[in-house]
């Protein structure tokens, strides 16, 4: 991101990244936990004072890896309920995919947003600079929310690591676990790049505009 801090806490229209996204989730979810890097806490404390946002959470402390910290928050759950794990640098998941995917969870047991891919794909093979075509219809991009039974995450949490565990399916999968896929959203973007904080911005923006069409007429 060419940030000298992290991009969960870059601005991004009146809120931060993380703030925007703890706000799509605010309304809907019961509880919320974010997990940060324990250096970063007093950071972000001011960071709430500076922005006046007051949206109640519990603050835990992140792990070496994505498996870790995620380790770390559902650790802290109750057996009964649904938990949406969730990434920070995601902010304009929609309220309706959020809702989509609880409800999903209560007919099929879990429910993990993905997509189609649109471009052609190749894969690399043995020999340097060797590749071939693959069939993109057997592919998808995943996203998040990744809707879970309580106890069901927290049971998959405590297998050992693996370093392909790059997301919450890959891990409940592991454990014996079937996934249920829905259907993601494009504006779902994930911030990696400074140019994916850009396009937020823009699709932010021109959703402003929208509905401020649709008011007036």
């Amino acid at each position: 991101m060419n940030s000298t801090i992290p991009k969960q806490f870059l601005p991004l229209g009146r809120w931060t990244v993380l703030m925007r996204t703890m706000q799509q989730f605010s309304t809907i979810s019961k509880k919320m936990f974010v997990v940060l890097p324990k250096d970063y806490f007093e950071f972000w404390e001011n960071q709430q004072k500076e922005y006046k946002f007051s949206i109640p959470h519990t603050l835990v402390e992140g792990g070496s890896s994505r498996f870790h910290s995620v380790k770390n928050a559902v650790q802290l759950l109750p057996d009964t309920g649904l938990v949406a794990i969730h990434d920070a640098a995601r902010p304009l998941v929609s309220p309706k995919l959020i809702r989509l995917a609880y409800g999903s969870v209560r007919k099929k047991g879990n429910a993990v947003a993905a997509l189609p891919i649109k471009d052609s794909l190749r894969m690399l093979v043995e020999g340097e600079g060797i590749n071939t075509h693959v069939d993109r219809n057997f592919f998808y991009r995943m996203q998040t929310p990744q809707v879970f039974r309580c106890k069901d995450i927290k049971k998959a949490y405590n297998q050992p690591y693996q370093s392909h565990f790059t997301d919450d399916a890959t891990v409940f999968e592991a454990f014996g676990g079937k996934i249920h896929l829905i259907t993601g959203e494009e504006q779902n973007i994930k911030i990696t790049t400074p140019l994916d904080l850009y396009l937020a911005d823009c699709l932010i923006n021109v959703g402003k505009r929208n509905y401020k069409i649709r008011t007036r007429s």
